[in-house]
């Protein structure tokens, strides 16, 4: 079959053709292995199954971990149970499309270019655009480009929010100045290959954060007179149901995951591995966190705002911090690559000269984060408007029109399971799976998230300097008894 062709021949080229570093991945040359060339292969050049778990399960879930318990007080803990796990599972099958289009792609390029791949990173928007021309390619970097671009900016508003609970001292807005400058070194990273450790510690961070939050919240016990009154309104419950769409929507960087793996076949078990991973993080802490506070979190959307100060909340704080950085960098990373390809850079072989040119991508993610510092309802619109069409919608309408002629289905590389029903239990989950975003996902879910937005705006203006900072109370445990500084704002019900 060509399958096993198609397999041997991409693992092949992966091997010699990605960029790392401004040079080709091939090692074969006679350079004697030293221990800094051990040393630089354990931590930065990283291509294996293992390594794209880790970027997966990482990338999936960071800061939305501590909006989840808030998304379940708008919608009540069985339908956030729910529509978590039907959300992972839409969000693996898409996956699962993404890696058969991707590889039905570079077969189809290798035959006809063989040296097309060398230093060069394949995207989402390419592969659109090798399979289904120039239209699709235009829809898909548009969605794929304005998504990333609000997920680099999420991640810095989450930024923010996490520092000011160990420092309230200065506001939300300062901080994301701060951290602003410090996630703009992600651009001397050069591609996906170079996350290895970075992987890995994003994920030992999120694991420990989640695990706290649960642990924390089930010693703190409920609060007194605790109420669980979700869902009473339309407008919440579809926000809390776009903020899980967007959970599970961590793949608008799938193309370069797979693209750094040597394997790239492998992926769409990898996936559907790393969500589940991902859903023993999220279930419990953000079922613990609503069972402790119920309707508080409707008034925080920061998981942490509700728990009481003490070391280990600041060291999940700290290490949030860290993942957000690398989320950042996760986020941005496929950004550069369209900057430096519109700009003729991508191929450039100077480390400095790419970094240099990449900097104009941070400055927009930097000016819209002081813009709408609004974590928690930002995510939902974000869910919404773009995770909705990015992750879901495309990639399902995108396999249905490649593979329409019996021919294409007949020599695809990827043939579907049998479990599925083969093409058409394909086709029929990908109708579901188009007409449940569009109008949950999209049409409900934008109505509501815009709505609840538009109300962020309304209450605390754009360029909040501190959005949903309260005045110090007793119950919050805070160790300063001064009145908080005059420009914190009273939070207003949303």
């Amino acid at each position: 079959m060509e399958m096993a062709e198609a397999a041997a021949e991409t693992t092949t080229t992966m091997t010699t053709t990605t960029v790392i570093v401004g040079k080709n991945s091939n090692h074969n040359n006679n350079e004697p292995t030293n221990a800094k060339t051990k040393l630089s292969k354990l931590f930065w050049h990283g291509g294996s199954g293992y390594d794209a778990w880790f970027s997966c399960a990482s990338n999936q879930v960071a800061q939305v971990l501590l909006t989840l318990p808030y998304s379940f007080s708008q919608m009540g803990m069985v339908s956030g149970i729910v529509l978590q796990l039907l959300y992972g599972l839409m969000g693996s099958w898409t996956a699962y499309l993404i890696t058969s289009l991707y590889l039905e792609y570079k077969l189809r390029k290798q035959t006809q270019k063989p040296q097309y791949f060398t230093n060069h990173v394949i995207q989402w928007f390419e592969v659109l655009e090798g399979l289904l021309g120039r239209r699709w390619r235009n829809v898909g970097l548009v969605f794929n480009c304005t998504f990333l671009l609000f997920g680099s900016v999420i991640q810095l508003i989450a930024c923010a929010s996490n520092i000011y609970y160990i420092n309230e001292k200065i506001e939300k807005r300062t901080w994301t100045y701060i951290f602003g400058a410090c996630c703009a070194t992600t651009v001397f990273v050069p591609s996906f290959h170079n996350y290895r450790i970075w992987s890995f510690l994003g994920l030992a961070m999120t694991t420990y954060t989640a695990w706290y939050l649960a642990i924390a919240s089930f010693l703190h016990g409920q609060v007194e007179g605790v109420k669980h009154s979700g869902p009473t309104k339309m407008v919440l419950y579809f926000t809390g149901a776009t903020n899980i769409l967007y959970t599970f929507g961590g793949h608008a960087v799938t193309v370069e995951i797979m693209d750094a793996m040597w394997k790239p076949e492998k992926f769409k078990g990898i996936y559907l591995m790393a969500t589940a991973y991902v859903l023993t993080l999220t279930l419990p802490s953000a079922a613990a966190v609503y069972w402790a506070f119920g309707d508080l979190l409707l008034n925080h959307s920061n998981a942490f705002a509700l728990l009481p100060k003490s070391s280990f909340r600041d060291l999940a704080v700290v290490l949030m911090l860290i993942h957000q950085f690398i989320t950042f960098g996760f986020a941005c990373t496929p950004l550069y690559f369209v900057w430096e390809k519109a700009i003729g850079m991508h191929k450039c072989k100077s480390l400095c000269k790419r970094a240099a040119a990449r900097l104009p991508v941070v400055i927009p993610i930097w000016f819209l984060a002081i813009v709408f510092p609004f974590f928690g309802p930002i995510n939902s619109a974000v869910g919404s408007l773009l995770v909705s069409f990015t992750v879901y919608i495309i990639p399902a309408l995108a396999h249905m029109f490649t593979f329409k002629s019996p021919t294409a289905r007949e020599n695809a590389v990827e043939q579907p399971p049998k479990f599925v029903g083969k093409w058409v239990g394909t086709y029929t989950i990908n109708v579901f799976v188009v007409v449940w975003v569009l109008v949950v996902g999209f049409g409900f879910g934008g109505w509501a998230s815009m709505t609840n937005f538009i109300r962020q705006i309304d209450n605390f203006g754009l360029f909040a300097k501190c959005y949903q900072c309260p005045p110090p109370l007793p119950s919050q445990q805070h160790n300063f008894t001064m009145a908080p500084p005059p420009l914190h704002h009273h939070h207003h019900n949303h």
